[in-house]
């Protein structure tokens, strides 16, 4: 080193040489340093590897595994290693073909060399009676499967699990049993204990909430927890109805056309709100049924203006538009119109449109009955069928029955329920009418008919008629299930019930009819449209200018 020139600026030491400000050491250290980056890996500041971009310590990682190796002579890692030996050391089993460590005195390897411990032999299950392995209590696994007393098995073993079981649990295993078949009773246990034994509330509120399934069925758990807690009183009812109709609400609103989804939405939204304003003040709100088909209207509305009309705005439709779209279904004029004078109405007030173009629109139709009718020999046909065919449905023979001889609605047989017949005056209570209504000896014989078959079923809904979706619950069978039920017989029940109605109003007094049938005695009055009394035409005197007398 030559002669000291300066101080250095980092640590102070003689620094030798003109051009430089620090030591040798700092100088060094600088150096080193600038080679250095940080390391992708580890994150520490290391000279990288050009081949693998990462430090000289991860670099060297076990090529099987992945994980770094610290010996730079070691390929694999330690774990790799010991694998690789325990794997050489392993031949394959002469009995089973899987490689393991083979046993001198056997030749096979540890599992095929100590088997498990032998089967208990065969018994004579105490249920069937056959020679079988037993599953429990003596009995064969078919046997076990159906053994009555496995749900209360099985809430006995939750009881004893649970640190605070609740006081309804013994009532609600046997709720289940009684509904629903031995399986599934035990499935329903198990989840009940599933929501037990988490860290939630076990409230009966929070459990029901906490039991039901995203989608549009909440599960049949969920269905029976609802009906247990609805009828003890612990719960209130879930809110399932109401997200099904949202549900299909927003499938409607979905297939407006963009440019014309938000003016029907706002609509949508107008409408639930007066739906609820009149369910709190105690008036008649309007169905989901109604909201929905005001909603499908619309959207064909908005699809014929798209593409047939080339319009992508309501306030370019006019009153030509509205009634080329009326005329695509002549029948459904006044349904149409009066969704749509609706719709327009509230866009007017909202500034969506200018002039409602269903202002000057009218919708007469006749108030005659201009439906169809069922001849006599037809008649004759579906009473036969119903009353001799015994390959026949019952529910089937129940609904035809109803409405060919007692004019009975759909929603009539639907919600008719056990305590609603009288065995002894053989009558029965039929949705609102005033009085019993005596059924005759065939129809008496296909209602005990359709009772057997409910028999048949482990239930305790009060309905006569029961399905397979309502066996275990409370509700009655759905519309969809009564708009079908008639229809291997080839007539719907609107069909048939309007036949026995107009048959009651042209020979009677219409408001006889009314009064025996509970409708408005301006309802039974369209069944009249221009019928002549023969009876009458020939009783009065043939003088010059007598014109026949409508009933």
């Amino acid at each position: 080193m030559g002669k000291k020139q300066r101080d250095c600026l980092a640590c102070g030491a003689p620094v030798g040489y003109r051009d430089r400000q620090r030591c040798c050491r700092c100088w060094r250290r600088m150096q080193g340093q600038a080679a250095k980056a940080k390391c992708p890996s580890c994150g520490k500041d290391r000279v990288l590897q050009e081949d693998t971009g990462r430090c000289i310590l991860c670099s060297r990682v076990c090529e099987q595994c992945g994980h770094p190796v610290r010996a730079a002579q070691n390929r694999p890692c330690r774990n790799c290693r010991r694998k690789t030996d325990q794997l050489a050391t392993q031949q394959p089993c002469p009995r089973c073909g899987k490689p393991g460590y083979l046993r001198e005195t056997t030749g096979w390897c540890g599992p095929c060399s100590h088997p498990g411990s032998p089967k208990k032999p065969p018994r004579v299950c105490r249920e069937c009676g056959r020679l079988r392995r037993h599953a429990g209590l003596g009995l064969c696994s078919p046997g076990w499967q159906k053994h009555p007393q496995r749900p209360f098995i099985r809430g006995e073993h939750l009881r004893e699990r649970l640190a605070d079981p609740p006081a309804w649990l013994g009532d609600f295993v046997a709720h289940v049993a009684a509904r629903h078949c031995v399986a599934r009773a035990c499935s329903i246990v198990t989840d009940l204990g599933r929501l037990l034994e988490d860290e939630h509330s076990n409230s009966p509120q929070a459990l029901l909430e906490r039991s039901r399934r995203p989608g549009r069925s909440m599960g049949s758990f969920a269905r029976a927890l609802e009906d247990f807690f609805t009828l003890r009183g612990l719960a209130l009812p879930t809110d399932q109805a109401e997200r099904l109709a949202a549900g299909r609400r927003k499938r409607l609103i979905d297939a407006v056309p963009d440019p014309l989804r938000t003016a029907v939405a706002a609509f949508d939204t107008s409408r639930m709100r007066a739906q609820d304003r009149a369910r709190r003040a105690g008036t008649r709100p309007r169905s989901d049924h109604t909201l929905e088909t005001a909603l499908a209207i619309l959207r064909d509305l908005a699809l014929f203006l798209v593409e047939h009309r080339g319009k992508n705005d309501w306030a370019l439709a006019d009153v030509h538009d509205v009634e080329a779209f009326l005329a695509t279904l002549p029948r459904a004029r006044k349904r149409r119109l009066t969704a749509l004078r609706q719709f327009f109405r509230f866009a007017r007030t909202k500034h969506i449109v200018l002039i409602d173009p269903t202002r000057t629109l009218t919708a007469k139709e006749p108030n005659g009955f201009r439906g169809r009718t069922l001849a006599l020999d037809q008649q004759r046909d579906l009473f036969r069928r119903w009353t001799t065919d015994e390959d026949v449905h019952p529910h089937e023979a129940l609904v035809g029955m109803l409405a060919l001889l007692h004019g009975a609605s759909s929603s009539e047989a639907r919600m008719l329920q056990v305590t609603d017949i009288d065995p002894k005056a053989q009558t029965v209570r039929l949705g609102k009418r005033p009085h019993p209504v005596l059924l005759d000896p065939a129809s008496w014989t296909v209602l005990q008919r359709c009772l057997a078959h409910r028999e048949a079923w482990p239930t305790a809904n009060p309905q006569v008629m029961v399905t397979k979706g309502t066996k275990a619950g409370l509700r009655p069978a759905s519309t969809a299930y009564l708009s079908h039920v008639l229809d291997d017989c080839g007539y719907p029940p609107r069909t048939i019930r309007s036949t026995r109605l107009v048959d009651l109003v042209n020979t009677m007094d219409p408001k006889l009819v009314a009064a025996a049938f509970g409708m408005d005695p301006q309802a039974t009055l369209i069944y009249l449209a221009d019928h002549v009394d023969p009876g009458r035409v020939a009783a009065l005197p043939k003088t010059a200018g007598t014109t026949p007398t409508r009933a």
